[in-house]
């Protein structure tokens, strides 16, 4: 273990140092972040809270496009820790993506600085700790990467513009519910809902009237897909994790573990406050949670019963997902419009399709990707491959398609070719909603539907204009499956 820190040192310097050097012609942003423990009181208890400086949740990252972000991470905990920066590409660096495997943990009482680009990329992400279940306790925060000044915005600048954390919450410390996952078992129902690290009627959002403001919403939570929604309020929706999307109008919005959706709302009402309402989504029992939408001359406070919103139906779900396209129009991070880049135009290299499911293997609960059941290695998989060092893992030792035997434990990796354009099937056979992510990537989310992919699937693709992002979520029900194409940079 000693020896593979020192190689976690050694790498690190090496890469950083040529980082440093690619993205020297743009601007640098430097943050410097203490990572300690902390109470706090989200549900009304006492817990054992993870802080980024004091903060819970962390603070927010603002840079814009292009922009170098040089963030030091002191980790003052008792245990190892790694953030990583959801939705943030990694273009040949992976190694500062903070995902144990591609990242060396930072140990207790050192430091590491994390050296990313915004690299062609505008919009709403997050960032959040991936190791020892420690985004239970909290450590997660908003990134807003903004257009540079000279390109084009598809909607007029808002009056504000508003971070929305929202997500599943548990009572329990994290150390607890992470020794629970260890033992084989599986989470409890979540305790609650919060809104920015608070609870019922815990944040306030201060509003003019008559002005238009943005709020770029992004479920932070554990197990649950979430709906947002305002009192009395429509949303225009603008812009999906980078992708400037048709501006489509919602009175309710799903949004699954892990995504980010950024809307335009106009304060359009009567003088008063409003509830913002967040609820759980294909839960047995539904979670509800609130926050105040307050218009500066207001002297009545929230009245009425809450907004209700979608519980349990899936077609709604699934319609409203399907009608979120792109903006072919818009420019992205770049002056050229979005829908110069024709996704569907490209060949398709290969195939790869991974079906989940959950196993018992030991007597223990654990979960599996084509049979195949994931066991972390004592040495960072980057560091086996940057180094050649052998028997820490082998290439192929996933199928790249479900091959229904029984369930093996193994360091799995997938290889693929520099440049390779592929299409990846996510088949989803539990009873619960998946959320797929790939970590340091944007893809095109081209198909989703109902029952077994085939080949003739492929027809009902949507080749024009579908939205790239970073994390999509698979229906349940064990008949659904989502098609994606992806390059590998």
């Amino acid at each position: 273990m000693r020896d593979s820190r020192v190689l976690c040192s050694l790498i690190a310097l090496l890469l950083s140092l040529a980082v440093h050097g690619v993205y020297g012609d743009s601007p640098y942003r430097f943050f410097t972040w203490e990572i300690t423990y902390g109470d706090i009181y989200p549900l009304g208890v006492k817990q054992q809270g993870i802080l980024i400086n004091g903060q819970f949740p962390g603070p927010q990252i603002d840079a814009v496009t292009n922009d170098n972000l040089i963030i030091s991470v002191y980790n003052y905990l008792r245990e190892p820790f790694l953030i990583s920066w959801n939705g943030l590409q990694q273009r040949r660096n992976s190694w500062q993506d903070g995902v144990y495997g591609t990242t060396c943990p930072i140990p207790p009482g050192k430091n590491f600085t994390y050296v990313l680009q915004a690299k062609d990329q505008i919009g709403s992400y997050f960032y959040f700790p991936s190791f020892l279940f420690h985004k239970a306790a909290g450590a997660f925060g908003g990134i807003r990467i903004w257009s540079r000044p000279r390109i084009p915005v598809p909607f007029p600048p808002p009056a504000g513009d508003f971070t929305v954390l929202a997500g599943d919450w548990y009572r329990s410390n994290h150390y607890v519910l992470r020794r629970l996952l260890d033992s084989g078992h599986n989470l409890p129902f979540p305790d609650g809902l919060l809104i920015n690290g608070r609870g019922w009627n815990g944040y306030t959002f201060t509003v003019e009237p008559g002005r238009t403001y943005r709020f770029r919403i992004s479920n932070v939570g554990l197990t649950t897909s979430i709906n947002f929604r305002i009192q009395g309020h429509s949303m225009k929706l603008v812009e999906v994790e980078g992708s400037h999307t048709l501006q489509n109008t919602y009175a309710a919005l799903d949004i699954h573990l892990g995504q980010t959706y950024s809307v335009l709302v106009t304060m359009d009402q009567a003088p008063q406050d409003y509830y913002i309402v967040v609820s759980s989504r294909f839960t047995p029992r539904v979670l509800t949670t609130t926050a105040i939408l307050h218009y500066s001359n207001s002297r009545r406070g929230v009245s009425g019963p809450i907004p209700g919103g979608p519980t349990t139906e899936i077609a709604w779900s699934l319609n409203q997902a399907r009608s979120i396209r792109w903006n072919l129009t818009a420019s992205g991070p770049r002056p050229n419009p979005q829908g110069s880049y024709h996704y569907g135009m490209i060949k398709i290299s290969r195939t790869i399709t991974l079906a989940n499911s959950a196993p018992y293997m030991n007597g223990k609960q654990r979960y599996a990707i084509n049979s195949v059941s994931f066991v972390p290695a004592d040495t960072p998989l980057k560091l086996a491959d940057y180094f050649k060092i052998p028997g820490v893992f082998t290439l192929g030792s996933m199928p790249t398609s479900p091959n229904w035997g029984n369930a093996y434990l193994q360091t799995s990796v997938m290889a693929a070719n520099f440049r390779e354009f592929v299409e990846i099937v996510f088949q989803n056979w539990e009873d619960t909603v998946q959320s797929y992510h790939i970590d340091g990537y944007s893809f095109f989310v081209v198909g989703m539907d109902g029952g077994q992919w085939t080949p003739a699937s492929r027809t009902r693709y949507n080749l024009r204009d579908t939205v790239a992002r970073s994390t999509t979520q698979v229906r349940q029900k064990k008949d659904a499956y989502d098609a994606h194409s992806v390059e590998a940079q």
